[in-house]
């Protein structure tokens, strides 16, 4: 988000249980842990934004945020990024997307970012349209003349066809960057939250200039 103009997040995508739109990894322990979002019971191929938060989530809440004060209460920038945590798990939001969406808001404006958000949806009606050809239609709209994507998707997308139609095709490749978490190993790939926790706001904005566009 940090690297570019604009920063496109999907609302009307078919909502897939095995993806983290819900969920997500901090560190308790020393090891990784799974924390997820309850959502109501509802039929498969509703889209994200169809999907609606479980009415057990007051409850769920609570629990999680005790969670992650007693994994991260050591941590040196605590008590300023569970504030933000604070912020996120209040926000009194019912739909899965609203939520996503206020979560993101709030890092982005703590860590200064100031790319501007759009919602899919709100471009063009692309529903019709799958992957790559999807995106290319998206770039299209926003007369974008470079796509960002993360490096997973570097076998998905085909940089000839974005020349085609006048797109640069980049992908974003972080470098190997690590931090001290307690006496730990390094475990990767967690939460921007723990991210936050051990690095706070300033640094991590540092963090964020470590990759480099292929």
């Amino acid at each position: 988000m940090s690297c570019v103009d604009k920063f496109v997040i999907y609302d009307d995508i078919q909502f897939t249980k095995k993806g983290w739109i819900h969920r997500n990894r901090f560190l308790k322990d020393g090891r990784d842990q799974l924390f997820t979002l309850p959502l109501k019971n509802d039929s498969d191929y509703l889209d994200v934004v169809e999907r609606k938060i479980s009415d057990i989530w007051p409850k769920e809440r609570e629990a999680l945020r005790r969670r992650l004060v007693s994994a991260y209460k050591k941590a040196p920038h605590f008590y300023e990024v569970m504030d933000l945590a604070n912020s996120i798990l209040d926000e009194p939001c019912t739909s899965l997307f609203e939520f996503v969406y206020q979560s993101i808001v709030k890092v982005k404006l703590g860590l200064g970012i100031g790319t501007e958000l759009l919602i899919s949806s709100r471009i063009s009606d692309t529903r019709d349209l799958k992957g790559q050809n999807r995106v290319i239609e998206i770039c299209k709209h926003l007369n974008s003349s470079v796509y960002v994507n993360p490096i997973g998707g570097i076998e998905l997308y085909n940089k000839d066809e974005f020349r085609c139609v006048g797109i640069s095709l980049k992908f974003h490749r972080i470098f190997n960057v690590s931090y001290p978490q307690f006496n730990n190993d390094f475990i990767p790939n967690l939460s921007i939250l723990d991210v936050l926790m051990f690095n706070g706001f300033e640094e991590t904005k540092s963090l964020l200039t470590k990759f480099e566009l292929v």
